[in-house]
């Protein structure tokens, strides 16, 4: 089955790309999905400041900056895994760096 863990922080005190790379624990975790070969792909999110939300009403088309949520909490990348049911993707999720400062929210793919 396939998942995709969003993964959910509050920006303000995310760390950096070079912090992430150099982290034990982002080493630890990548090592582990190349070990099981869940990884199908993922991508970490520029900040909300970045954002542009669409939106159709009525058939008019409303642009507007920033993120839908008013929310502290961000999705600030996502996973996509492949692995053999929920309990799998829960003992991935649980092993993301991001569970122990955010949140990892697991989602089942529709196929």
């Amino acid at each position: 089955m396939k998942y995709v863990l969003l993964i959910c922080d509050d920006e303000k005190v995310s760390p950096t790309m070079e912090e992430i790379a150099a982290d034990p624990a982002y080493q630890a975790y990548g090592a582990e999905m190349n070990r099981r070969g869940a990884s199908l792909g993922g991508a970490r999110l520029r900040p909300v400041a970045d954002a542009t939300t669409v939106r159709v009403r009525d058939g008019e088309t409303l642009v507007s900056d920033g993120p839908f949520a008013e929310t502290k909490d961000f999705i600030g990348g996502i996973d996509i895994i492949e692995c053999a049911d929920l309990d799998e993707a829960l003992a991935i999720a649980a092993r993301h760096p991001y569970a122990s400062r955010g949140c990892v929210e697991v989602r089942p793919v529709w196929e």
